[in-house]
């Protein structure tokens, strides 16, 4: 849970404020209205702690899935033998080679011993339990089924990383072809065409236009390549602090879905990891619209978490799962039509578990030819470069020793 603080009016139209210990600002209103308060603003407090400042500390080592999911894992197989929870969390802390979750787990045990719940203390460190892990907690406490909810978090982060894993794996290729280009036309531009000039430069001989290009390139590099180097850094940063902006994360989040050939499959997966942990949640006894705000949160990128919002927005207006999806256009109609029988027989979370396996299932299909797609352009990049190097560099010398048999 985390601390918020309000502004209302009572039915006598006086002022109050306060905090609140709440899941959400949905909950916080609607404990208000309950209560006879009319909120005005409801903001949540965020309190820094020794912790925190050591995990946004740039030299910290991040807490990574391997040991999100091996955590999980061993707090499934202690709390299934019985071991109390501060003892299961205070032994795990000691055997842990992360500093950084170290840290976190004895913050944790210590706001335990002072009668904190495991998903409030949770909520403490952001940057390594998600909203989605944490929500997950809070109903295994509330249903006394705390050891299952570890279990079902540790298969979610297994499934999550085999996809990351995988895309990784099939972007590899590309971007090293990539970056050996990007690394080849600067080599090739600072120092190959110089020692070519000079050598033309020598024979007072008329060059071709292609090798007229080439070394004007090539002077121009030469002669300002720390201005070239410093623009590049810092259209970099620029581009890099626009996307930490709201909107520029927006804007980059819903262009990376229009991206040719990986777009589609980035979007896939995002809808695969909405289905999955949708599926997870409402399976686990969390209420729908708790749900649809943790799965926002969980997808990982904005364009998708705020057409998840939109859907919630339509569910609580009265509006069926099935037509609120429907007018986000993420999802193919074979997805609405499982959502509309899921919907019509109240499984909901299985035919959703369904649409992610279904997705999961196109996902690891194109990524398998993914390097088929994309080795076509590459081929002919390369061969554009290779090209444009034959044109400028040995053009010239054919024409020379052409000249010089017709001598």
């Amino acid at each position: 849970m985390a601390n918020f603080f309000y502004k209302g009016r009572t039915n006598r139209g006086d002022s109050i404020e306060g905090n609140i210990e709440a899941n959400s600002m949905d909950a916080v209103a609607t404990q208000l209205f309950n209560s006879g308060i009319t909120p005005i603003d409801i903001s949540e407090e965020k309190q820094a702690s020794p912790t925190e400042i050591t995990l946004s500390n740039p030299f910290g080592k991040k807490v990574g899935l391997d040991e999100l999911i091996l955590f999980s894992r061993q707090m499934y197989t202690l709390m299934k033998a019985g071991v109390p929870i501060t003892r299961s969390i205070t032994s795990l802390a000691d055997s842990s080679q992360n500093v950084t979750l170290q840290n976190a787990l004895l913050t944790i045990v210590e706001d335990l011993e002072s009668g904190r719940e495991l998903s409030s203390s949770m909520t403490a460190f952001p940057k390594i339990f998600s909203h989605l892990y944490v929500s997950m907690i809070q109903v295994g406490e509330n249903t006394g089924r705390l050891d299952e909810s570890f279990l079902q978090i540790s298969e979610y982060l297994e499934l999550e990383k085999g996809t990351r894993d995988r895309i990784k794996a099939a972007l590899r290729y590309p971007v090293i072809v990539i970056v050996a280009i990007a690394a080849a036309i600067a080599v090739i531009n600072l120092f190959v065409i110089p020692a070519f000039a000079k050598v033309y430069s020598g024979l007072n001989a008329e060059l071709p236009w292609a090798t007229k290009v080439l070394i004007a390139t090539s002077n121009f590099t030469v002669a300002n390549w720390p201005f070239i180097l410093a623009g590049l850094i810092f259209i970099y940063a620029g581009i890099v602090m626009y996307i930490r902006t709201d909107n520029g994360r927006y804007k980059w989040d819903k262009y990376k879905l229009r991206l040719p050939i990986i777009g589609s499959i980035i979007n896939r997966s995002l809808l695969a990891r909405f289905s999955r942990s949708f599926a997870m949640a409402t399976r686990a006894g969390v209420p729908l619209i708790q749900t649809m705000t943790v799965v926002s949160r969980a997808a990982d990128n904005s364009y998708i978490s705020e057409r998840i919002l939109d859907m919630r927005n339509g569910i609580e207006r009265g509006d069926t799962l099935t037509r609120t999806a429907a007018a986000t256009n993420l999802f193919t109609p074979l997805v609405l039509q499982m959502m509309s029988v899921g919907e019509e027989t109240g499984a909901v979370d299985d035919l959703l578990q369904e649409v992610a396996e279904y997705y999961e299932r196109e996902v690891d299909y194109d990524l398998k030819n993914l390097s088929a797609a994309i080795e076509p352009i590459l081929i002919v990049a390369i061969g554009i470069m290779v090209f444009i190097l034959a044109l400028g560099v040995f053009l010239p010398m054919w024409d020379l020793a052409g000249a010089f048999k017709g001598k």
